[in-house]
């Protein structure tokens, strides 16, 4: 496992950056999420189930960042997938600058389906583009159906909202009604998937969605 400790250049914006890394992933055929969310919404969790359905129908590489530790790198490395480690170093979310840097270590020969997944946080990574073709937002039951009014950027600019650990939410007075009302009035065009790692509920549809766009940006 590669680790990398991010050296920015000032000089060059974030979105120029993100437009060149961008023409090297069409350029090989590779299909990109930012997997977003809060710490513990369970992003990696979701992004284990995700590798474990589909490593074997695709050619997977994950971009893990993290303000410091490599815990979540080792265990998305145990998947036997390509993994590369960025740690911002105490910065709230990745930028393209990372990327690019994480991109000069990877393969990306042959590769279909590149997943970055990002620092848990629910502001500033919403705003930063780093070379995706989509924003994934993943949300547990524990966090409450609040969330999409409290932090409407995130939201507005994901067009996959995964709502996760949908088994607890007997325990909670989480509304599923009001969360798909606000969801909705803020983007109406996201798709939901409600799913459980815990049960495997909802996972082969959220894996088959992304495998088809992993087809169809090979022309399958």
């Amino acid at each position: 496992m590669k680790q990398i400790l991010v050296k920015k250049n000032i000089l060059q914006t974030n979105e120029e950056i993100a437009l060149r890394n961008k023409e090297v992933l069409l350029e090989k055929g590779i299909f990109t999420i930012n997997l977003l969310g809060s710490p513990g919404a369970g992003k990696t969790s979701v992004l284990e189930q995700i590798i474990k359905n589909l490593k074997d129908k695709v050619n997977m590489t994950v971009i893990e960042g993290d303000l410091y530790t490599t815990k979540d790198a080792e265990r998305i490395e145990s998947h036997g997938v390509q993994v590369i480690q960025v740690n911002t170093g105490g910065a709230c979310h990745l930028d393209a600058s990372m990327i690019e840097e994480a991109m000069n270590h990877i393969d990306i020969e042959g590769m279909d389906f590149l997943i970055i997944e990002n620092v848990g946080n629910l502001v500033c990574p919403a705003s930063y583009n780093l070379s995706e073709d989509m924003k994934v937002t993943v949300l547990s039951i524990a966090e409450g159906n609040d969330k999409p009014l409290k932090y409407p950027s995130m939201f507005q600019r994901s067009e996959v909202l995964i709502v996760n650990k949908v088994d607890l939410i007997e325990f909670t007075n989480f509304s599923m009604d009001e969360l798909y009302k606000d969801i909705k009035s803020l983007n109406e065009n996201i798709k939901i998937f409600e799913v459980s790692c815990r049960t495997g509920q909802g996972l082969d549809e959220l894996c088959e969605y992304f495998k088809s766009k992993v087809y169809e940006r090979r022309g399958m």
